[in-house]
């Protein structure tokens, strides 16, 4: 049986809005949603309400569970939500860098964040001149594969993925704008 995955890019961040208008980054850690953004999430909502979904997967990046929360957060399939770092965004940017579980939970108390670790995101060498560690290619290509391959263990047939431009480039062969979907059939 074909497995349907909905690969859905986050709303416009903050640092999507900054970067665009100036090229640099603006060193917005875990980036939020703007305006725009929010408004983009609201407009791509109704046409995603038909689809059965069984389960969503959640990047803890928090630009991706206001996109999660925005479209599916009242979706009549009622499905369950599970947040997934496996997905998060390649770290190369300060928008990249996230924002601890416990924090997460305080603001985000209907999710679980219990089976992620406190720091999530990639924290292995050395601190750049901007303040992280990048994530080497090597590394995001690997986790990219195995995410893969998780989705295909899951035993869902209708899963929608909320996540991030750079990461679904190589896991579709193609760049999302903000909100867009991409289908994916494993």
């Amino acid at each position: 049986m074909t497995k349907i995955v909905h690969c859905i890019r986050h709303g416009q961040s903050t640092f999507n809005a900054h970067y665009a208008e100036h090229g640099e980054d603006p060193g917005h850690i875990d980036a939020r949603l703007t305006e725009l953004g929010l408004r983009q999430v609201a407009e791509r909502a109704p046409e995603l309400r038909p689809n059965p979904y069984e389960l969503i997967v959640t990047s803890p990046l928090t630009r991706a569970i206001q996109t999660t929360m925005g479209l599916f957060g009242d979706h009549p399939a009622r499905p369950a939500i599970l947040v997934e770092c496996l997905h998060r965004e390649h770290l190369e940017s300060s928008c990249d860098v996230g924002s601890a579980v416990s924090h997460l939970s305080r603001e985000f108390p209907h999710l679980s964040f219990d089976h992620l670790d406190e720091v999530w995101w990639h924290n292995e060498g050395e601190i750049n001149e901007r303040g992280f560690v990048y994530e080497p290619a090597h590394v995001f290509e690997e986790r990219v594969e195995r995410f893969r391959g998780w989705l295909a263990e899951r035993p869902e047939t209708m899963i929608a993925v909320v996540g991030h431009g750079t990461f679904f480039s190589r896991l579709t062969g193609r760049f999302l704008a903000n909100c867009e979907v991409a289908t994916l059939e494993l």
